[in-house]
């Protein structure tokens, strides 16, 4: 029903709406210092403003919630569709070569830039839909409203504000991530651990390590300071290490070098933390406190064991997929250590099968995990009305097979009762999400301008 109309509608609009996509990504709307008034700072500010202008242009009733977050109203009718976007971004960050981050440019039919793919090309993709269904005269009986948040990439704080004031819709989709649907987001079990021991001073002994940028990324580097051992027996147990796990070792400076990846899929990489905890309990070190400790970490986290086998929490389902556990961070003094690893737990997971089973066997090693509940994983039913007619516009609009996804990392949606997230990108894309030359496929924004048309369509009337 309209596809038609919709079809034609977002096609003669696409300049205007790549155009609208450029305007919001020259602003640099990362997060900054707060100043009154602006609780991000200048640039996601700035954003929104310029959206909510917009969005008012276009004849939409907004709303600006404390520059916190903006809202566009299709009608005053009652709520059943929000779409929940995003404005900020991510650090511009180095290795651009395409163009300038903030310097939108169109090239082999792809347009660059940063926030083009996360979010701000997805946000006005949804915009564009609702101006085809407002424009066109499409007879909606209820309400959609396009929320447009400033601080998804620092923790979300800004939903937070918007929630307190509002209720959520009865049904909910950010298209902040793939298609098809993505209707499971995996639990997350805090891996934030201590443990403190007599110090020695016996040698050979190890001095510190220190591994690790973000909570939630395998470290492609680890550093480590060794004292007493002879080099001729360091490169030999280095050798034999990097023929096991393929990360090498360096000794000016004293480190390992693997191959970093996200948190949730620690299989891509190669843990130069593990591997390096590897080696250290290889070398001929004086028995100490201080190295049971460490001989410890690598019971409970041996290099490879990204399942949490070792922990004793592995486990899967058929949603969700299986647990994921990747040792992203860790401090080793003479007297204590201090880690984080990161936990991606399926929706089967809960504190009793995952978190105390952790708690304890970390326990058992003299080790204190520190949480005391994990977050739990969101999940709305594949086979509800909403799911399956985000499915149906899908197929209709690509040709392609619909179906439900998971996921291990999270998005706006993960605290809303009925929310999934839902494209902007297709099967197979590369945006480059958060890296340099981020980019987003001309097509597959003018595609999912007309799926959420669709969508709205079919939700709505």
């Amino acid at each position: 029903m309209y596809r038609k109309e919709i079809e034609e509608y977002i096609d003669s609009h696409k300049d205007q709406m790549i155009e609208d996509i450029c305007t919001l990504c020259r602003i640099n709307s990362e997060k900054m210092p707060y100043t009154e008034g602006k609780p991000f700072g200048e640039g996601p500010f700035e954003v929104l403003q310029t959206a909510l202008t917009m969005m008012e242009n276009y004849g939409f009733s907004v709303r600006n919630y404390d520059n916190y977050v903006g809202t566009a109203d299709l009608n005053d009718k009652e709520a059943q569709l929000d779409i929940l976007a995003h404005l900020d971004i991510v650090p511009a960050g180095e290795g651009w070569t395409v163009t300038e981050p903030f310097e939108p440019v169109i090239k082999d039919g792809k347009l660059y830039g940063r926030g083009t793919a996360d979010d701000k090309g997805p946000a006005v993709a949804a915009l564009y839909a609702m101006r085809a269904v407002k424009e066109l005269g499409i007879p909606v009986k209820k309400n959609v409203r396009l929320i447009l948040g400033t601080d998804e990439e620092c923790g979300s704080s800004d939903i937070a504000v918007y929630y307190k004031q509002e209720k959520e819709a009865p049904m909910t989709f950010s298209p902040d991530a793939e298609f098809p649907v993505i209707n499971v987001e995996k639990g997350r079990l805090p891996g934030h651990f201590v443990a403190s021991f007599e110090k020695s001073d016996a040698m050979p002994k190890l001095v510190k390590i220190d591994a690790g940028l973000k909570s939630n990324v395998v470290p492609g580097k680890a550093k480590a300071v060794v004292a007493g051992v002879e080099d001729a027996v360091l490169n030999e147990t280095a050798a034999a290490v990097t023929k096991e796990t393929e990360v090498t070792f360096i000794f000016t400076g004293w480190g390992a070098e693997g191959e970093g990846a996200h948190a949730s899929t620690p299989e891509e990489g190669k843990n130069a933390l593990t591997a390096l905890l590897m080696l250290i309990t290889k070398l001929p070190l004086a028995s100490c406190p201080q190295m049971d400790a460490v001989k410890s970490l690598v019971k409970l986290f041996p290099h490879g064991d990204t399942r949490g086998k070792a922990l004793g929490v592995a486990m899967s389902d058929e949603v969700s997929g299986e647990l994921t556990i990747a040792f992203d961070l860790l401090h080793v003094d003479a007297e204590s250590l201090d880690g984080t690893f990161d936990c991606r737990a399926p929706i089967c997971a809960n504190d009793e099968n995952a978190l105390k089973v952790a708690k304890a066997h970390m326990a058992e090693e003299g080790i204190e995990l520190l949480a005391e509940h994990m977050r739990a994983p969101h999940y709305v039913d594949g086979d509800s009305h909403f799911v399956r007619t985000l499915l149906k516009a899908y197929e209709e609009y690509t040709g392609l097979k619909g179906s439900c996804q998971y996921t291990g990392g999270g998005t706006y949606v993960h605290s809303l009762k009925n929310g999934v997230a839902f494209g902007c990108s297709m099967p197979g894309t590369d945006n480059r999400m958060h890296g340099a030359d981020e980019c987003e496929v001309v097509k597959e924004l003018v595609d999912s301008a007309k799926i959420f048309a669709q969508v709205i369509v079919d939700l709505c009337c």
